[in-house]
């Protein structure tokens, strides 16, 4: 039997759901509709690089980079608490972020708005206890609350992957060769956890910078991304040609990410410095 019959399926799916919609995308990204049919122009493209939707897009990227890096923050150190070999609860605690990913994300970010609202379970609690409500509902800092509570898993896991599988006879080497804790870190784990954190990184930062249903409902339509303004094009505008084309440049920002994060893992199994 030939082998590469059992790729068939594969190949299809491909061709079907990815293949087909990126040229239907870039085919309409680079077209107009007129009285005669379709022409290839470049005037989506160019509508693109307009002052407002500029404005759009460094909003989108800047919150995914703000998101991405807190929960950099947070994620690293929880995921070297669950890769502890003393830690002896660690499945209780991963099992804790897995089980959210389980629920509907529409869902997981609804709950935010019932914590959140004016008399939510937040400002009763802080009412409760003698201090001010706070109003962070519908801000710029709501829509990053959102993202990272959605997107710490896909940080953490990666990085706790790949800590899982550090061989802790470096670790013991270093401390033997007189390496503090903080130069154990730098010199040996981080660098070895590398491919962990770029898998996360890239992880969180692309559906961040991408998301749309976050921004509309924590931040209440007031702060417009790059996503709500596709999602905009397609379902209520009608403008295939201009949501392609803003597809497109969200598509390039994303590859040039991804290109960056990859200058810096160079090595798949990362490195040790030296010192």
């Amino acid at each position: 039997m030939n082998k590469k019959w059992v790729s068939t399926p594969y190949l299809l799916w491909m061709i079907i759901f990815i293949v087909v919609p990126l040229f239907l995308v870039c085919f309409y990204g680079t077209t107009i509709k007129t009285d005669t049919g379709f022409i290839f122009s470049l005037e989506p493209l160019r509508r693109c690089l307009e002052p407002t939707y500029l404005k759009v897009l460094g909003r989108s990227v800047l919150l995914a980079a703000i998101s991405t890096l807190i929960c950099l923050i947070l994620g690293y150190p929880i995921a070297m608490i669950l890769t502890n070999k003393d830690f002896t609860d660690k499945n209780i605690y991963l099992m804790l972020f897995i089980i959210p990913m389980w629920m509907n994300f529409l869902l997981r970010t609804y709950a935010w708005l019932t914590l959140l609202e004016k008399n939510g379970l937040l400002n009763v609690f802080l009412q409760k206890i003698g201090l001010h409500p706070i109003h962070i509902l519908y801000t710029n800092q709501a829509v990053v609350l959102g993202m990272v509570y959605n997107f710490l898993p896909f940080m953490v896991l990666p990085i706790y992957s790949v800590l899982k599988k550090l061989d802790y006879s470096l670790i013991e080497s270093a401390q033997d060769l007189g390496a503090n804790q903080v130069q154990t870190f730098i010199k040996v784990i981080l660098p070895l956890s590398i491919p962990g954190v770029i898998s996360g990184i890239t992880m969180v930062f692309m559906p961040a910078v991408t998301t749309f249903v976050i921004s509309r409902l924590l931040g209440g339509g007031h702060y417009y991304l790059i996503g709500n303004l596709i999602e905009e094009q397609f379902l209520s505008v009608g403008n295939w040609h201009f949501g392609s084309a803003l597809s497109i440049l969200l598509m390039i920002i994303i590859l040039i990410s991804l290109m960056i994060t990859s200058r810096y893992d160079t090595d798949k199994e990362g490195s040790v410095g030296m010192w």
